[in-house]
Formats: structure tokens, sequence, C-alpha cells
């Protein structure tokens, strides 16, 4: 099999967080790393604050009976209480277990007993009320000020932040690179989480590579939504600015009010973005409405945006480009630490291709086409779960990623996961993710497609519409987008997608793979019951369970469904 690898080398790696963090002090001091927005400005700490208050958290963490190697379970929303907690941990021989801030108790309960996490901190009371009160914890910290009598091992976090009074340095500067620091939950796009194993060299040497390919420092501005209990955010966004002394600015509404992103986007001036392609395309339509807003968005000190977790339809990274603005697109894992691969500002942008590997990391493709990967990236294996890390890893050590690709002259081409695969009653295979992406790169009012078929005699579509867009048409507020109808509502949208999947259909080389019914389903994804995962990702498994009966009617079922729903045929068929 061929190796795929960077020509650029990496060099000596900074052995642990706790040293690339005490570095960093010494460097820039009195430069701001953090900032939250307070009323309508943005107020933040440096350097010095930042490590004086990671180090009194981590010599406070002793009075609690923290040991080197306990896991420190955190369930909350962004914020510095919860960057500054993680970094203690993991600069103290602590492991870090960031969780989804919205689980139910049942969840938290079962991952808290999952992870053997001795120490858990919440961000406020509705938190609080999801961790069952007789759970064997060494102690409960609270990011608010909470008083709550059910919980005798409660303490406010403010007690970790008392000086340490002069005392010396808690933190671990002697950790191995091989020690693991931080267990990550995956987001379950396919079924199960499984927790990830990490270690300082896994988090470091993407870094140490990412050095090597981008100019980032600590010039450069942040503003960040990303979840920090998932890897995009939480490895990637959030220690690509670490690392390199750059200021992280917490976006105030988490990502989920495209207007107030805006707002912070104005006050911050972002120099670099990264973001999932739903929040690209709810921003970019912003701009093409508003010139004030155009302005602002496309600064010019933005260098570039990074987008990852599902393909940027063009007509948005054609928004960037077209101003000289780098899209940059890149593809890993969890289990990768996640970054494997990057594109190249340098060639035209091609949608689904993910780039090269990035320095230290080699992939290579097994005779079914899955992507293969070797490297200092490499989780060391999941926690308790023997049976997925035999699966896992080939006899020669290489890790199973899942994905299917191909190399081109641009680099790699992610086609789908493995798993998503299915046959039709011909045993033809199909392939969804490219009907999903052709549709929605196809229709921007479309959030989300499904498409489904698997032991069927043909294909047909799920499709969920972006509200927010539907209902600024009604308003009059019509995008700027070549051969785009601009429907008011459902019934114009099913008018106007019949025509767009008839022209798809047209298009596509293999007529076994043609849609021949699809729906509009009045009902919007969403993380809280697992059709969308942490990461905004459709959760196929879980969207077919909830949907069965909307499946079923495609292919004839008379079995009501209670949400409002257009059926567009496309055989004939009426």
């Amino acid at each position: 099999m061929q190796v795929i690898e960077s020509g650029k080398k990496l060099g000596a790696l900074i052995p642990n967080i706790a040293t690339m963090l005490s570095n960093n002090q010494k460097k820039y001091s009195s430069r701001i790393i953090y900032q939250e927005r307070i009323n309508n400005s943005y107020a933040g700490i440096t350097w010095n604050e930042f490590l004086s208050k990671i180090e009194n958290i981590a010599f406070n963490l002793k009075n609690f009976d923290f040991q080197a190697g306990d896991k420190v379970m955190v369930f909350s929303k962004n914020r510095l209480e919860m960057l500054l907690l993680e970094l203690a941990v993991m600069s103290s021989g602590g492991i870090s277990v960031p969780i989804f801030f919205n689980y139910n108790e049942g969840t938290v309960e079962s991952l808290i007993n999952h992870s053997d996490a001795k120490f858990i901190a919440v961000g406020d009371k509705s938190q609080l009320d999801r961790v069952n009160p007789s759970l064997k914890l060494k102690r409960i910290f609270s990011f608010d000020e909470i008083t709550d009598n059910n919980y005798n091992n409660l303490t406010w976090f403010s007690e970790l932040l008392k000086d340490k009074n002069g005392n010396s340095s808690f933190l671990n500067f002697d950790s191995q690179p091989d020690d693991i620091c931080l267990n990550m939950y995956t987001s379950g796009t396919m079924g199960r989480q499984k927790c990830v194993q990490l270690t300082h060299k896994n988090i470091l040497s993407q870094q140490a590579a990412l050095k090597l390919i981008w100019n980032v420092d600590e010039n450069d501005r942040f503003l960040s939504y990303l979840r920090w209990h998932h890897s995009f955010g939480g490895i990637f966004e959030k220690f690509t600015a670490l690392y390199n002394g750059a200021a992280i600015s917490l976006e105030s509404s988490n990502g989920l009010n495209p207007d107030t992103i805006l707002e912070n986007w104005k006050l911050v001036k972002p120099t670099i973005f990264f973001s999932v392609p739903m929040i690209y395309h709810s921003l970019i339509d912003m701009t093409l409405r508003d010139k004030e807003i155009e302005k602002c968005f496309f600064h010019e000190e933005l260098k570039f945006v990074f987008t990852a977790a599902a393909p940027l339809p063009h007509h948005i990274s054609d928004e960037f480009e077209k101003r000289k603005i780098n899209v940059l697109e890149g593809w890993g894992l969890t289990e990768t630490s996640p970054c494997c691969t990057v594109t190249d500002p340098e060639l035209k942008r091609e949608p689904g291709v993910i780039g090269f590997p990035i320095p230290g990391v080699k992939i290579r493709l097994a005779d079914d086409n899955e992507m293969q990967v070797s490297g200092p990236n490499i989780m060391v294996g999941y926690y308790k779960n023997d049976e997925e890390n035999e699966k896992s890893f080939t006899e020669d050590g290489w890790f199973c990623t899942g994905d299917i690709g191909e190399l081109t002259d641009k680099g790699f081409k992610l086609i789908t996961r493995k798993d998503r695969i299915f046959k039709l009653s011909n045993a033809e295979k199909i392939i969804p993710t490219e009907l999903e992406n052709i549709i929605t790169n196809k229709c921007h009012y479309i959030s989300y497609a499904l498409v489904e078929g698997n032991g069927r005699n043909y294909p047909v579509a799920l499709l969920f519409p972006d509200k927010m867009l539907l209902e600024e048409s009604k308003n009059g507020h019509h995008i700027d987008i070549h051969d785009c109808n601009c429907p008011k509502d459902l019934c114009e949208l099913s008018d106007c997608l019949k025509g767009c999947l008839i022209n798809i259909n047209n298009g596509l080389k293999q007529k076994y793979t043609v849609i021949k019914a699809a729906m509009i389903i009045d009902d919007a994804l969403k993380v809280d019951n697992g059709t969308l995962t942490p990461s905004l990702k459709l959760a196929p498994n879980n969207v077919k369970g909830i949907y069965k009966a909307h499946l079923e009617k495609l292919y004839g079922s008379i079995e009501p469904v209670k949400e409002q729903t257009y059926i567009i045929y496309l055989n004939g068929k009426q």
C-alpha cells in the first residue's frame, strides 16, 4: 500500500502541557490570552493572570485529595472556569473528561460510572441538578456559586482559585509525553459513544505540525463558539490558539444566534475563525442581504477560515475566495487528536477534498479504500473497550478510521463513512453521503438531508428545511444566489425542490442511484434528541429511528406522521 506523508518533518516536541503554558507565559506575559463579552464589550485576562490562576487551582486541588491520574469530569458550557480547570488538571498529572453540557441525568450518571471520574465540575444549577447526589465522587465543584443541601460534597470553584500564598507550583513539569491527560467521548455519529484516551504528545505533536504549515501567532484573534467537550473545539481550535499565544474570545451565544455572532464579530474582528458549515451558511446568507454586514464580516484582517465536520458548499466558499480570504478544510477524528490532513491554501479548493497529511502523520488506503493513519497523534486506545481497540488497529499498528477516501492531485478526497454504505435489493451499492451533499449544495434552503434505501428497490430522501432562511424570504429578505427562486414557505420550497431534484437525478451517472421520492419534514434536527451530534453533524441511525414512519411513507405506507410534510415524487407517481 502506498503511504502518503508530508515532506516536512517534526522537530523536538514540547514534552507536556504544563511546559507549553509556562513557556508561553514567559513569552507573552502581558498579552491577552482569553476574553469574554460583558455587556457591549470584551474583557480579558493576560497570560500572567491566566497561568497564576491555573497554578492556584493545581495547588488547591491537593486539599481535596486530588492525585496524579485522577479523572475530573467537566459538565459545563464553555467558560473561563472550564478552560482553567481543564488545563490545571492536565498540567498537574490528572486527566480531564469534558462532556456535553446538556446531557440528561441518566447519560451523566452513565458517563461518570464508565469514566471512573473522581471529581466533577458543573457550570450552573441546571447541570448540578443532573448529577445524582448518591454517586461516589470525592468532590463536586460548581463554577456558579450554588447552594444545595442535597449535596454534602459541593464546593464553589472560587475555593480552587484562592491564592497559593507563595507556595511552590504544583504543575507537573515531569509529566511524560505519553502520559494520558484527556479522555474525550466521541460524538456517537453512528451510535454508541466511545471514550478516547489522548496524551500530551498526541495534542502537542499536532500543534508542532501546524506550526510548520500555518502562520498563527500572538497577534491573532479567535472568535470561539465550538464546544470544548468535542475534539474540533476542545483540542484543535483551543490548542491552536493556546500553543501560538493567540487570544481566544468566547462567542457569547455559543454559536446559536447568527445575529449575536455578528455583533461579537464586529467587537473582536477575528483574524481566524473555525466553524462547521451550518454556521458559515447562516453568516454568509446575512452578508448577502446587507452591505454593512458584508463589510464588517469580510474585514481586511481576516486571514483564513477553517471548516470541518461536513463539506462546505461551493457557493459559501466562493464568497471568501473572491475576497482573497483562504478557506481551509481538514479531516480527522477524535481518535487522531483530531487533525490528520489540511488543504493547501495555494491550491484551488475542491469540494470533498481534505488535503494532504500534516507533518508527522502518515496515511494509506486499504484494499477497500478505508483511510488508515499512523503517527504521534494516534490515541492510546478506547477506555475500557478491548473489543473496539482490537477492531480499530491493524496488525502492524495503523489506526482504521472507518472513512472511505481516494487520493487526488489536490490531496485526499473523503467519500463517506464505511458504515453508511448500503445495498439496494438488486445488490447495487449506494453511497448516501454523496447524494446528501449534492442536495444540500444545490439547495441552501435545506439544512440536512438523509438518503436511505437499504434492501429497497430505490433510494429516498428525508429533507429538513432551514426555517430561519424561509422566514427571512417570507419577510422579503432574499439572498442573492444565482438560479434560486427564494421560496417563502414549505409549499413553495416543495415546488422548487422538485425541479432541483429532477436536475440532480438527470446528472447522476448511475441510474440506480436516482432518488424516486423525497419528503420535506417541518421539524428541526436537534442535539437534545440525538438527531444531531454535539458538533451539529447529522446522526444517521438516530434520524432513521425517529423518522422511521416517514421513510416508510415514501415506500407506500399509509401510517400517519405528526409533522407537516411535503412528499415529492420523482418517478411519475402522484
